[in-house]
């Protein structure tokens, strides 16, 4: 109790920081080549932005499955993605003054794909609407790259589903 308190207090959370691996697999995951290159994500800040929040949004929904028991997990987890967006626009030269500005908005298209992509996961839901609009930033997309997406993130959130709380917890998923 009073370690937990200290460390609160000079601002370490051991259980937010027990997620580090898991938010690190989150990231490594939308760097994978693939989303870029066949499935035609711009390789851009944005684009590698918009992968790490899609896939941070099914990890998020693959944990809402497990209820109450999660829902600190996915606090901490969310909390970690608003650091390192924070410390990915200050390398970029934002400043102090517009950071929570940026950082809000990033927020509200966390979101924004955590909805689109809850309904599109959901059974006869459509994938290839958010897919479209928030990987490829175009409601005419080129079908066959919404096809190497689509294919590529329901076989991740199967993965998810396939893996037991606690490993995902620990940063591993099931391929």
């Amino acid at each position: 109790m009073i370690t937990k308190l200290i460390s609160r207090l000079i601002g370490r959370d051991p259980e937010r920081d027990a997620l580090v691996p898991l938010y690190r697999a989150v990231v490594s995951a939308a760097r994978l080549p693939v989303w870029y290159q066949a499935g035609k994500v711009p390789d851009t800040i944005d684009g590698r932005f918009d992968m790490i929040a899609t896939i941070l949004s099914l990890v998020l929904i693959r944990l809402e499955r497990e209820g109450d028991r999660a829902v600190a997990a996915s606090a901490r987890l969310t909390e970690l993605f608003v650091d390192d967006m924070d410390g990915q626009l200050r390398q970029q030269g934002v400043g102090d003054i517009v950071v929570g500005k940026h950082v809000g908005r990033m927020m509200g298209a966390l979101g924004g794909r955590l909805g689109a992509f809850r309904d599109g996961l959901a059974w006869e839901g459509d994938l290839d609407g958010p897919i479209a609009r928030n990987l490829l930033r175009s409601d005419a997309a080129d079908p066959a790259a919404v096809a190497v997406l689509r294919h590529g993130l329901v076989s991740l959130y199967t993965a998810l589903e396939a893996t037991p709380v606690n490993e995902l917890l620990d940063g591993a998923w099931r391929t």
